[in-house]
Parts: structure tokens; sequence; C-alpha cells
């Protein structure tokens, strides 16, 4: 027989025993299935957690600003021309050529994504004031490149800003916060205040619709209206904005897409900004996940060796009459520590599988009934998101295994301590 320890491992695997090394082998099975469970639930936790954030800002913000280099956090930019050469082509860039990929000391090929979008904006802070509240806010003026559909997931109620005519829309949107604080709705007017030097301006704005992004720092402060009202508040033309937004493909190209626009797109008056430059603590703090996603995986995966580790004492213990008809026979050692390891392999599976069933049904079912809610005002999401990544999933499953295997390779030395003629006599 070509490989006779596999085929005597399979045969005992789950012929019986004592009560106790049923037990035992019971507890091993249950605990390699709840350790693959609760990996596979925290590796779809932390990523969905990510994912959904990382989705929320830049959705709202995009992935790098383009700005004059004298702009400031004082809000009140410095005009810059619409008509720039890369606006607006630059969403027609794919990739970063090689040669300056090379120039730049990237350690990659090639990016894993292009340039999906790029529109033009400005800013203007102002005061709402109605009747009963008043509340600050910062007017984002987004002109006809504005991509609704990076809105549309958190359009609570009403519609976009209509920017068909020939003069500035009076539409705006604002947070569900902001409505809630001022108690206004879709549809209803308000006069926001502005200061132009030393003078004040008006504008009256209706309610055209009402969003929640669940980013408390956006939604309390930004409201979204034709850009042409910014122009005009801030005295410029329909020609000069406060910069632009742009969306990449793939977050992982973020640094180097920056920085190629910086280098070789933009003239010198002008400078690239990406998201994690302007944000950095929030990035930290989704970093900050790995790190929670390494302990837990080290902590279950502990929990798993360890018990297949009595698992095979016990299996050895019990078949210590076996082990001494075997070397009898002539068996040699490593023949014989391989049955406990492939009886031990069949275990380790049999735990993984209804691990991976436990494991994906509660993902399944996170996803569908959202039953694990969480403080949106400390976690920025009303329930706890979940995505699975087939290729961390595969890695669970294939490391779990090679790795509990490879910790059993150790007791599995205990079988050349038994000796024939005292193992037949064992009872």
């Amino acid at each position: 027989m070509k490989n006779l320890p596999f085929y005597i491992a399979r045969r005992i695997a789950f012929a019986g025993g004592k009560n106790f090394s049923r037990l035992i082998i019971r507890i091993a099975v249950v605990a390699v299935a709840l350790s693959v469970a609760v990996m596979i639930a925290a590796s779809a936790l932390i990523s969905g957690f990510k994912t959904e954030i990382s989705r929320k800002i830049f959705e709202f913000w995009g992935h790098i600003h383009i700005s004059d280099t004298a702009y400031s956090l004082s809000f009140e930019p410095k005009p810059i021309n619409l008509h720039q050469d890369f606006y607006p082509s630059l969403d027609t860039v794919r990739s970063i050529p090689l040669p300056i990929l090379h120039q730049m000391g990237a350690s990659v090929g090639k990016t894993h994504g292009g340039i999906r979008h790029i529109q033009a904006f400005a800013h203007k802070p102002g005061i709402i004031r109605t009747k009963t509240a008043l509340e600050g806010i910062l007017l984002k003026g987004v002109g006809k490149d504005f991509d609704w559909n990076h809105l549309s997931p958190y359009l609570l109620e009403g519609r976009g800003i209509n920017m068909e005519d020939s003069v500035a829309s009076k539409d705006i949107i604002i947070s569900k916060q902001t409505a809630d604080r001022l108690q206004v709705g879709v549809g209803d007017k308000f006069v926001v205040h502005f200061v132009k030097e030393r003078d004040q301006l008006r504008r009256l704005f209706q309610v055209c619709g009402i969003y929640k992004t669940g980013l408390e720092e956006y939604d309390r402060k930004f409201a979204l209206c034709d850009i042409r009202q910014v122009q005009h508040l801030l005295g410029w033309n329909n020609n000069e904005v406060a910069g632009f937004e742009i969306w990449l493909d793939d977050l992982r190209d973020l640094d180097l897409y920056n920085q190629y626009i910086y280098d070789e797109v933009l003239p010198p008056e002008l400078l690239a900004v990406s998201i994690r430059e302007k944000f950095p603590s929030i990035f930290e703090w989704l970093e900050l996940q790995d790190y929670n996603e390494v302990v837990i995986l080290a902590l279950m995966l502990a929990v798993a060796i360890i018990n297949m580790i009595t698992a095979l004492l016990v299996l050895v213990l019990e078949r210590t009459n076996m082990v001494g008809i075997l070397k009898a026979l002539g068996s040699p050692n490593n023949s014989i520590r391989q049955i406990f390891i492939y009886h031990a392999a069949l275990i380790t599976t049999l735990g993984m599988f209804w691990g991976n069933l436990i494991g994906l049904g509660f993902c399944y079912l996170q996803d569908k009934y959202h039953f694990i809610k969480l403080n949106e005002a400390d976690y920025y999401l009303s329930y706890a998101p979940v995505k699975i990544n087939w290729l961390a999933l595969a890695g669970i499953n294939v490391g779990t295994l090679a790795i509990t295997l490879l910790f059993l390779l150790v007791p599995s030395l205990v079988v050349s301590s038994i000796t024939p003629v005292r193992a037949i006599r064992f009872k």
C-alpha cells in the first residue's frame, strides 16, 4: 500500500474509543471550529469597517485635492483658473507610465488603476439663520461636473441641485444633523449670512435634499450648493474656483498618484494634497485596526493549537498498544508519527469545515440583517459592516491547517519513547 499511515489514520479517525478520548476529540473539533469562525468573522468585520469608513471619506471628499499653494485652513481660498491643461482630461489617465514610476522610485511595476473622476469646487463659511436657531455652516459649491453617484448613497430625502438654469440655483443640500437642529425639512427656506471684508451679505436658499454620512465632522459643517453662488459671494467670476477634487480607481495608488500629479501634471503655483494628509488621525485609527486583527488571529490560532496538541497526546496515549504492535512488526517511528499527524489533520479539517460554515453564516446574516448595531457617533457607522476577502479566507484556512500541523510535529515525537514490550502490555 502506497500510503499505509494515511490508510490507518483514516480507519481509526472516527472509529470510536474511550469516553475520555472521544470527549477530548470533540472539544478539539469545537475549539478549531470556533477559532476559525472567529478568525473569519474578525477579518470580515475589520475589512468591512475599514472599507465603509474609507468609502464615506473618499466619496464625500475625493482622494486628492488640487489647490493654490497659498491655501490655508482659513476656508478663504485663493482663486485658481478653471481652465487648466489637466482639466477635465486628467480622468482619462489609466496608469502612470513605467519610466515615470521608476523615476519616482516606486517599488511596483504598475498602478492598480487610474484616475476615475475630477471635479471643481469652491467653499465659503456662513451662518444659517431661521426663526428659532442659528447654525454655522461651510457652503461647498459644486458644478455640473459633480458626480452625484458619490452622494446618492447618503441622500436620505429630496434630490440633487438643479443647475440647468443660466442663473445660480438657490437649492441647498444640508445634513440630517443640521436639519434637526434648525428644525427644517425638504422645501423649507432659510437665509444664510456671510461676511465679505466689512460687509454683511445674505442669500436665500431652499432645502432640496438632506444627507447623512455618519461622519460627524462632515455632517456638522458642510452643505452643498451651486458653485456659482459661492463664486458670487467671493467676488469671483465663473472661471475661478478654489480647487479640484480627484477620485482614483484604487486606494492603493493614493501616494503614487499624489506624487505623480504634483511632480508631472501641475504647474508650479498649484499643490496636490492627498486626503491622508488632510485627515491623518482617521487613517492612523484605521491602520490600528490591522493590529487588532493580528492579535485576534494569533489568539484564536493559539487556542486551536493548544487544543490539538492535547488531543494528539490523548490519541497517542489511547493507541499505545497499537504503537507497540506496529513497532514489533517493524514500522519505523516516522511512519507511526505520520499516522497520528494524519489523524490530527482529519480532526482539524473537520473543525475547519464547521468553522467556515459558522463564520460565513455569521457574515451572511450580519450583512443581511445588521443585528450587530454600533453607536454612530463613536464609530461613524450604525451597524457593523462585513466584507469577505476570499484571498484572506483562503489564507486563514491554509495557514491554520499548516501552522497547527507544524506545531503538532513536536508532541508526535512522544511516539519515539514508546517501547514495543511495554506498549503491548499497556492497557
